[in-house]
């Protein structure tokens, strides 16, 4: 099956220097590109995949004078790789119009001046989808990858990832582990690949060592825990896995989306173990662990926390808020911490409006648990009576209320 014709809302928009150097309209344009050629992929795959093909070929040149420096653009391109490497892989065409497609992403590779979609590369054992094409790109590149990690500083060609992907799509799997050992230095993005190929000759406690070999300076250590961890996980020796590797292996942006991400991989294993084994590992911060506490419904352990550790006030009054009616001993608990803490000159940019609302928070739910209001005025009065510039502050605010 071969793509039919249709008219791409995206391409006009994505032309050479299409975008000056703001970046929010070029940000909501690759979305609105990456939702269209979804919304064709549901009716016709090999359509979908022609376009996805185009747009990765229009994006670099139409970004290139944006302003690249928070990262938002190059996090965006890479979103839309993820996103379109499937819709490409899963066209039922023929192998003409497949090899076509991936030449013509070869040298999008090779003409993207700003490296927006270099990652492509690492795809190529997807977008191959046979092992016949995937030994073609192999045989393609692999003298000149030899050559250029022989030269004495160990040269870069952009090809490198993709003959390593086409190598490993193509079951040639001892053949990738020696080239990657020919690379003139220990880097991880080189090296998975190794790890990848021994996994699937059946070498899995060789794979786990090779990986470990890497670690050090300039590699990512969470990207290679999490590859030591999927080999133990399915090796079924889940324990071991999570002795090992759990805590580095699912770092989230946040305390809690990191425990929510080891209690989804480890659904055996009880949520308080493995919050009091996040917090004895990290035992600098235990208070950064309360939003976590909470959401497990461990509210002795979270308010245990935020009693002998700082906490983000404003998480504090959002839980005593949130709690006020459904648990109110531990509500008015988080608003007092929170209270205590924002005393203490904690929290970011703190106004008035941030101390009234603990206060308002702690009393509804003082009151909803039945505690007679004017001795939580009183602890509160105690709370913010030590003579700092940050109790001052919130005393003079719960003064003027």
């Amino acid at each position: 099956m071969k793509p039919g014709v249709h008219k791409w809302q995206f391409a006009q928009r994505f032309r050479r220097h299409a975008f000056g150097w703001r970046s929010d309209v070029p940000l909501q344009r690759i979305k609105e590109a990456v939702a269209e050629i979804r919304q064709v992929a549901r009716t016709d795959t090999a359509l979908a995949a022609d376009g996805a093909v185009r747009f990765l070929e229009k994006v670099s040149p139409a970004l290139e004078h944006v302003d690249s420096s928070s990262g938002a653009i190059g996090s965006a391109v890479h979103r839309a790789i993820e996103n379109l490497a499937s819709v490409i892989a899963t066209a039922q065409v023929d192998a003409t119009t497949r090899q076509r497609w991936l030449e013509r992403l070869w040298q999008a590779i090779q003409d993207d001046g700003m490296s927006y979609i270099e990652t492509l590369g690492d795809k190529w054992d997807t977008l191959c989808v046979t092992p016949e094409i995937a030994s073609t790109w192999a045989d393609m590149f692999l003298e000149l990858v030899e050559h250029v990690w022989s030269e004495p500083a160990g040269g870069y060609f952009a090809g490198t990832p993709i003959c390593l992907a086409s190598l490993y799509a193509a079951g040639r799997h001892a053949q990738l582990v020696a080239l990657v050992d020919r690379a003139p230095h220990v880097w991880w993005h080189y090296r998975r690949w190794g790890v990848k190929a021994l996994v699937a000759m059946g070498m899995k406690a060789e794979a786990i060592a090779y990986a470990e070999a890497t670690r050090g300076r300039n590699n990512p250590e969470g990207l290679i825990a999490e590859a030591c961890e999927e080999i133990l996980l399915s090796s079924g020796l889940a324990d071991e896995a999570y002795k090992r590797y759990a805590h580095q292996a699912n770092q989230g942006s946040t305390y809690l989306a990191t425990f929510r991400a080891i209690v989804k991989k480890y659904p055996r294993k009880a949520p308080e173990t493995i919050l009091r084994d996040l917090i004895a590992a990290s035992p600098e911060a235990p208070g950064k662990w309360f939003a976590a506490a909470k959401d497990a419904g461990l509210f002795d352990l979270a308010i245990e926390l935020v009693n002998t550790s700082p906490a983000d006030p404003r998480t504090l009054t959002r839980a005593a808020r949130d709690f006020a009616g459904k648990q109110p001993a531990f509500a008015m608990a988080a608003g007092l911490a929170a209270l205590r803490w924002l005393s203490q000159g904690y929290g970011y940019e703190i106004t008035g409006i941030d101390v009234l609302d603990a206060s308002k928070a702690t009393t509804l739910a003082a009151a909803n648990a039945g505690v007679d209001l004017e001795s939580i005025r009183e602890q509160i009065r105690r709370l913010t009576s030590a003579i700092t510039p940050q109790s001052d502050f919130v005393s003079k605010v719960l003064r003027n209320t």
